[in-house]
């Protein structure tokens, strides 16, 4: 398996999820894998404008919570190619197929183990 190629395709898009992230949070200077909602400037003396902005930052919350999550997916595979433990199950320790690889190449389990629940990265 030539690890180059999805190297290549997680580095692109831990890219685009960070781009993404910074549009809608903002990363904790004292923990890289932890980002947060960027808060909403609310002027509290309009009253209609307080639940517009509360949902916004709500929204943005939940968006900053699912791109966090698969950033730090990205950088743990990422982190794997580097210490040659890429295409590894971390359930059973066998070889992940290159099918699975290609359709997420952040994957950390074979098909076997895929319902498996793993401790976050």
């Amino acid at each position: 398996m030539d690890t180059n190629i999805f190297k290549q395709r997680l580095e692109d898009e831990l890219k685009t999820v960070e781009g993404e992230l910074k549009t809608v949070g903002a990363q904790n200077p004292k923990n890289p894998a932890d980002w947060e909602g960027k808060e909403v400037e609310m002027d509290v003396s309009i009253k209609d404008e307080l639940p517009d902005k509360l949902e916004e930052y709500t929204t943005n919350r939940s968006i900053t919570d699912t791109l966090e999550v698969r950033f730090n997916e990205i950088r743990g595979a990422l982190e794997r190619i580097s210490a040659g433990e890429y295409g590894t199950c971390e359930v059973g320790g066998e070889p992940i197929e290159e099918d699975r690889l290609d359709a997420d190449p952040a994957a950390r389990t074979c098909k076997k183990h895929v319902d498996t629940k793993l401790p976050p990265l």
